[in-house]
């Protein structure tokens, strides 16, 4: 176990934990949006900033890929990191100005104005969705594309997705909910991507309860007999 402090109060935390999960758990309260405990840090949308004194130096530092070390000092709250993050969140609230999710995250962190140029995006690009897609679902279906500020979060070619299974993981764990998935008779798509796919129907309560891709993906990758998803998670529970 690694012991530091968290806005001076004494915090223990296993070694290979990072300072932001650390903090979550012990209720200390730092904005966030491109974490996710199921997949690797990334650090891409810079909300999480705190500062970390170590061995008498200081440095303004992401909270979700900084590793836990012992006797590191951590602050949360200090007038350069409430100075950073209000711009940080400005610069993401030009890119996205329709989000509603920012413009609360900016309300409360007290900022009434913008000061840079507004945009027309609505994805933050924090990879959320390409992350999950890759180290949990294990599809590869949506990748980053082109740089500057070109870039954004697409399928390979910009074509509809031949790896995604529509199983929705990424709609979840995207923090401004711009993806979306809709499910219409036996079909379900997930609208950013231009999936569609249809449903498998349960053999005991007739409800359309998954895609057959993903299904079928699921029983091959864990050698189940091909009649095992010929019911639902309900009727074979």
């Amino acid at each position: 176990m690694v012991s530091f402090t968290i806005d001076g109060q004494p915090v223990e935390a296993k070694e290979d934990q990072n300072v932001l999960e650390v903090a979550l758990d012990e209720g200390f309260d730092i904005p966030h949006l491109c974490y996710n405990e199921n997949v690797k840090p990334y650090g891409a949308c810079r909300l999480c900033l705190v500062e970390v004194s170590r061995k008498g130096r200081s440095r303004i530092t992401t909270s979700c890929n900084y590793p836990v070390m012992e006797g590191i000092e951590v602050f949360t709250s200090t007038e350069k990191v409430l100075r950073a993050r209000k711009m940080v969140m400005e610069l993401l609230l030009a890119m996205c100005p329709g989000s509603k999710l920012l413009q609360e995250m900016a309300k409360e962190m007290g900022i009434n104005e913008i000061r840079f140029k507004k945009e027309d995006k609505d994805c933050i690009l924090c990879g959320l969705c390409a992350r999950v897609c890759d180290e949990v679902v294990g599809a590869h279906a949506i990748q980053f594309a082109f740089r500057g500020d070109r870039r954004e979060v697409c399928p390979p070619f910009m074509e509809q997705p031949k790896d995604c299974i529509a199983c929705g993981a990424c709609v979840v764990v995207c923090p401004v909910n711009v993806i979306g998935m809709k499910e219409e008779g036996d079909e379900r798509t997930i609208t950013r991507w231009k999936r569609t796919l249809k449903m498998k129907q349960c053999k005991i309560c007739g409800n359309y309860f998954a895609p057959w891709y993903q299904l079928e993906k699921f029983r091959e990758k864990a050698n189940l007999p091909k009649d095992f998803f010929d019911v639902c998670y309900t009727c074979r529970s």
